[in-house]
């Protein structure tokens, strides 16, 4: 192990100059209080061996002899006591006239320490009673203090046990001016933590994972639960359109685009038994959301063109079904179409290790049409088989759990939350939480709109009474009091605060992001209509960061753009991204005065070329050369008052006189420069095409030798 010389100087009651200083007088470099000196190195300036003179003037042997005499003083227990151990000549207590420059080690008993050490050791003159520094300066001994990220100067004086107002101390010997609510930047916590000589670890606490099936069920408790189906596969391979007709509904035509845009959760019956199933969007854009319905989903139908294949969204969603081990049947879709190939793709699977049932394997495939109805009664069929041989069984009678599948926030009821329930049966009022969300259950609607009392296992419903919108993806439960909720929902939110307050306090200098390479930030302020929308938006203009430009979303949320969003866009030389939803008429006005400039969308392709637009605007345009002619030098001419002048041919291309030349010697460049001249016999020209002779100078240079060849070029910029 190490010490630091904060902790030396601590241990040997000396100033970290003077540790310093002693150090280097051993020949060992140290830069700084903060430096780690090692063991031995220790022990042999500091240890009992040690034949070097302290500050005090006695030797290291004789130090040793006054510790001792130092343990015997607080073992005596005679209150706060200066012991000093004998030298060769007694030592005498100091007088009041003479200046003590030195530090001597003060051991003070705990019983002192608790009075606020009022008495004074009677060897010592009324003068020198009070011993502050020791004292007041003294920092419990602690290892391993866990502070969160964005901690106040408050949070941080009670971390580390001494008063906020030693931190605000610390702080200004920093050069920082804070107050007890201020937050705190991690580089700020570690710079206090060494001045304090306290250990500390910067982390947010980890919530422990809430566990899905309590151990304790009863298995007579367990019954039977609907099977939840998620609907996955490529862009336009007909998933929505698959869903609809077995709904008989439908709800394509309100998506924009065609294009599913949200998870939608809906019920339906098949030979008296229920069947949940989740439409998760296919495109890019939301892989969140896809892994997210495969994370609460019993059975995946994995929908595939038969005229187009396996697809990248396809492949991807292969690989979420095994990731979270969902069996899988294969909805091969569009058989209808002219050039539909089953046999291609029925290849295509095996390929990735999916082998059909007619190929010998245990992959379930049912050619379905869509448009026609055409398989529709067997996928059902298949997809309770499947459902059947995994058992699936839930406790109703337990608190109710599950997955938060849907948010968003109507004009007309307030935040409005989807849920899927993994076990439990929810209720008409009860307190529920999810995530930084929570409240009463003031009403419940299935997924036709009709108002329910209570729903088991497997059911999706939406549910009305939360304080906010909760996270698509969030695990909701029931807990037992409202108060319990709000408590719990608090605390996240002050988590979730904190964590938001450290990363927009750090401050970057222009330094930092010139040594980035001109790095430079498009800061989006995002809101959305629905969670689901506003997790994919995040995670496709993710993807768009580049070496050079790099996306941060400063906020992200639900509902419509605020007066409140512009103001964050104006701070931080953003702009506002609005999907599904509109600014409102303050909002509006603050960004017309701010200019702050808002887009809105309907369809995400479009936000996202849009973006990658903007983005290509803020990189700075490539340079790019384009070569105009190549001439060879025949003959030089010294012309007064011009220098040489280079008699050429042109052998390619037009000379043009902007142009830049290269001159090229043996294949090698001597002189890169501008055009001084560009004549054809006396006169001045603009252009000399290709066969034609001329005579050109270049700019300070009249090394021109017959033979060299001249290249002429033009830079243009080249927008990215």
């Amino acid at each position: 192990m190490s010490k630091r010389v904060y902790e030396i100087a601590r241990e040997q009651s000396l100033e970290n100059k003077e540790v310093i200083q002693r150090l280097k007088e051993a020949g060992v470099e140290v830069k700084s209080h903060s430096s780690s000196v090692e063991d031995n190195v220790y022990e042999r300036v500091f240890g009992a061996g040690a034949d070097v003179e302290i500050p005090n003037g006695r030797s290291a042997a004789q130090e040793a002899e006054a510790q001792e005499a130092r343990a015997e003083a607080e073992m005596s227990g005679h209150g706060a006591t200066i012991a000093e151990a004998p030298a060769e000549e007694p030592v005498s207590v100091p007088q009041q006239g003479r200046p003590q420059k030195k530090r001597r080690r003060v051991v003070i008993d705990a019983s002192a320490r608790n009075r606020g050490a009022r008495q004074a050791a009677p060897a010592a003159p009324a003068a020198r009673e009070p011993v502050r520094a020791p004292v007041d300066e003294t920092v419990p001994e602690t290892s391993g203090v866990r502070v969160e990220p964005g901690a106040t100067v408050k949070d941080l004086g009670e971390a580390f046990g001494v008063p906020p107002t030693q931190i605000i101390k610390v702080l200004m010997g920093l050069g920082e001016m804070k107050t007890l609510t201020q937050t705190l930047s991690t580089e700020e916590i570690e710079l206090i933590s060494v001045e304090l000589g306290v250990e500390v670890e910067i982390g947010a606490v980890e919530e422990p994972e809430p566990v899905e099936v309590a151990p304790d069920d009863d298995p007579a408790d367990l019954v039977e639960k609907p099977p939840v189906v998620t609907v996955m596969g490529h862009v336009d391979h007909g998933k929505t359109s698959l869903l609809d007709r077995i709904r008989q509904a439908n709800v394509q035509s309100g998506e924009a685009g065609g294009i599913t845009q949200h998870i939608g959760a809906y019920q339906v019956e098949s030979d008296g038994r229920k069947v949940t199933f989740i439409d998760t969007p296919g495109h890019e854009a939301f892989t969140e959301m896809r892994a997210r319905g495969a994370k609460v989903t019993d059975v995946v139908v994995l929908v595939v063109a038969a005229d187009d294949g396996i697809m990248p969204q396809t492949a991807e969603a292969i690989e979420h079904a095994r990731a979270a081990g969902v069996p899988m049947v294969v909805a091969l879709n569009k058989i209808d179409v002219p050039n539909a190939n089953q046999d291609r793709v029925l290849g295509e699977l095996s390929e990735r290790e999916l082998v059909p049932e007619v190929y010998g394997g245990d992959t379930v495939t049912v050619p379905v049409s869509a448009k026609t109805g055409e398989g529709i009664d067997e996928l059902l069929e298949n997809i309770l088989v499947v459902a059947e041989l995994e058992d699936l069984k839930a406790n109703p009678k337990a608190p109710a759990s599950g997955y938060v599948i849907e948010g968003e926030r109507d004009p007309g009821r307030g935040p409005v939350a989807t849920l899927l329930l993994s076990r439990g049966t929810l209720e008409k009022s009860d307190a529920v939480l999810a995530g930084t969300a929570y409240g009463r259950v003031r009403a419940m609607l299935d997924y036709t709109g009709q108002r329910v009392k209570q729903v088991g296992p497997g059911t999706p419903v939406e549910i009305l009474g939360l304080s906010g919108v909760p996270e698509a993806g969030t695990r909701f439960e029931v807990v037992d009091h409202e108060r319990i909720a709000r408590d719990r929902a608090q605390q996240a939110e002050e988590r979730l605060r904190r964590q938001e307050l450290a990363q927009g306090g750090t401050r970057r200098t222009l330094e930092e992001l010139l040594g980035e390479g001109g790095t430079q930030d498009l800061n989006l302020v995002i809101k959305a209509d629905v969670a689901g929308s506003v997790e994919a938006l995040k995670e496709a203009l993710a993807k768009l960061s580049t070496d050079e430009v790099r996306v941060n979303i400063v906020r992200s949320g639900v509902g419509a753009l605020t007066d409140s969003d512009v103001m964050l866009g104006s701070a931080s030389d953003g702009i506002l991204l609005g999907f599904n939803v509109r600014p409102t008429n303050p909002a509006k006005q603050v960004a017309e005065r701010e200019g702050v400039e808002i887009r809105t969308y309907d369809v995400i392709y479009k936000a996202l070329e849009e973006i990658e637009a903007a983005m290509r605007g803020m990189l700075a345009p490539e340079i790019e050369e384009r070569e105009s002619a190549t001439a060879e030098v025949r003959q030089t001419f010294r012309v007064p008052n011009a220098g040489v002048v280079a008699g050429c041919y042109v052998t390619g291309g037009e000379i043009f006189r902007n142009n830049r030349v290269r001159v090229v010697r043996d294949g090698t460049v001597v002189y890169e420069g501008n055009i001084a001249s560009l004549k054809r016999f006396r006169d001045d020209v603009r252009s000399v095409r290709e066969g034609f002779e001329c005579g050109v100078g270049v700019e300070n240079f009249n090394d021109v030798k017959e033979g060299d060849v001249l290249e002429f070029f033009e830079t243009v910029e080249v927008p990215r």
